[in-house]
């Protein structure tokens, strides 16, 4: 990947991977509520082999957008994904803050 592709949007990182021939998802945060790491309408590109550039939220959240990413690629369904932790049970799992997002994950097609 080149320092210029690291500079891009992410949607426009996903048109150019689509027009090089990869198989493209993209990920956008539509909804968060409390404590959310990225705002809405950040994107995450992911393309068939796994690589991604962007951002929707960190760490497992994230991963787990780049798993589904695979299934909604091969099917073409697109996907609604929340996540998050209610305030009432944040404290009891180790975390300081309560916080959902959901994330609207679909193919990229021409």
């Amino acid at each position: 990947m080149t320092n210029e592709m690291n500079v891009l949007d992410p949607l426009q990182i996903a048109e150019a991977w689509y027009s090089e021939g990869r198989t493209v998802a993209l990920a956008t945060v539509i909804e968060t509520w409390g404590s959310a790491p990225r705002p809405v309408g950040s994107h995450l590109v992911i393309d068939g082999d796994g690589n991604f550039q962007g951002s929707v939220s960190g760490g497992c959240v994230e991963g787990a957008v780049i798993a589904e990413a695979a299934d909604v690629i091969d099917s073409g369904a697109a996907k609604i994904l929340e996540f998050g932790v209610a305030d009432e049970t944040a404290w009891r799992v180790g975390l300081s803050c309560g916080g959902r997002i959901r994330v609207y994950l679909e193919r990229v097609d021409g």
